[in-house]
């Protein structure tokens, strides 16, 4: 079974990581949660699921504005035709919903299966916001504490300058 939010804050506090989290209605795209977070300071962000050709899967944490240029982006990783994951593969390996995609569904990924990649300008921010495996609520944490926990998860994460659509 997938964590809990519960579990998912027992992490946190067993990390060490100081946490808020504030609860609002459930969202599913980037537009419905700027209604209810954009009054909670810090960096708003998204999550891609991606995967490859080859199989090999990413997860890409970025701001909520960042258009990211796939094609550019895969070159820029090594991979092969990337595509976005299907519900059930995200289900299968982060234990969560499309809608729900956080950084801190990686508590799931135990094999390690996802490399990891946030975005450069992301994490120039001091605080940052997720769900907390939940679209019903969002957490926030400082960046350096957001790496702490993915590496808590057995993640080394790749931070790069993300390539952009024009």
């Amino acid at each position: 079974m997938p964590a809990t939010p519960e579990e998912l804050f027992a992490k946190l506090d067993e990390l060490g990581i100081t946490y808020e989290t504030h609860h609002h209605a459930p969202v599913f795209t980037v537009d419905e949660a700027q209604t209810h977070t954009d009054h909670i300071p810090g960096g708003h962000c998204k999550n891609l699921f991606l995967k490859d050709k080859t199989g090999d899967l990413y997860l890409v944490i970025c701001l909520q504005d960042t258009a990211v240029d796939l094609k550019a982006f895969r070159k820029l990783i090594g991979a092969k035709n990337l595509s976005f994951g299907k519900p059930e593969l995200l289900w299968e390996i982060l234990g969560v919903e499309p809608g729900s995609v956080t950084p801190f569904s990686l508590i799931n990924d135990t094999d390690q299966k996802i490399t990891v990649i946030l975005e450069e300008r992301m994490m120039a921010h001091d605080l940052l916001n997720y769900h907390p495996l939940r679209n019903s609520m969002t957490t926030q944490v400082t960046s350096s504490d957001l790496e702490k926990f993915i590496e808590g998860c057995g993640h080394q994460p790749r931070i790069l300058e993300l390539p952009e659509r024009n």
